[in-house]
């Protein structure tokens, strides 16, 4: 039987942050636009209160998070439990993209780790805390981290990077705003 939770205690998020993987939903205003599902991996994200969690949002092909983020702030991050006991957790709330150089970036960065490119923080306050079963997510087994962004970004220099993500991630697939030609610029890149 599911339950909803007052806030995030200290043994839920440090199952949060145990997992290898988690889901974002969002959805633009319009009817007809675009619902997104997108997994999230890595060690990317932080709780970081008991009603507040933020994640690296790295360099990819879409925009879609960041876009329907900015119109309405609607946000769902959901994580599954692939070993150990079975268990869904959702967490509800209104999101912020936070984009390098604006004014509370660097030191809500310095609460994260590092990523191969970051093009956002996506800031969840939290409003509503729930799990349920998990009965139908399978046993899976976690063998490694994927390493075709470091290749990427090997064989790839910082104005090709950025001539992609202007590209990729200027509009939504429904044409909504995403990064600005400014914020592309500002896409940080780690190569170490």
């Amino acid at each position: 039987m599911g339950k909803t939770y007052e806030q995030i205690d200290t043994r839920l998020a440090d199952w949060i942050t145990k997992q290898h993987l988690f889901f974002v939903a969002t959805s633009p205003l319009s009817a007809t636009g675009h619902i997104n599902c997108s997994p999230k991996g890595g060690d990317t994200l932080r709780v970081l209160g008991p009603r507040e969690v933020a994640y690296l949002d790295g360099g990819g092909s879409g925009i879609e998070t960041v876009a329907h983020v900015r119109e309405n702030g609607r946000l769902v991050l959901m994580f599954c439990a692939f070993d150990g006991a079975p268990r869904i957790v959702r967490l509800h709330g209104t999101g912020t993209v936070i984009a390098p150089g604006e004014a509370t970036f660097d030191a809500l960065a310095a609460r994260l780790p590092t990523a191969s490119t970051v093009r956002a923080i996506i800031h969840l306050d939290v409003r509503r805390v729930s799990d349920s079963c998990g009965y139908g997510v399978p046993f899976m087994d976690f063998r490694a981290k994927r390493t075709d962004s470091q290749n990427y970004l090997r064989k790839s220099s910082d104005t090709a990077l950025r001539k992609y993500l202007v590209k990729t991630n200027v509009k939504s697939i429904d044409a909504l705003p995403g990064l600005t030609p400014d914020e592309v610029n500002r896409v940080v890149i780690n190569r170490g």
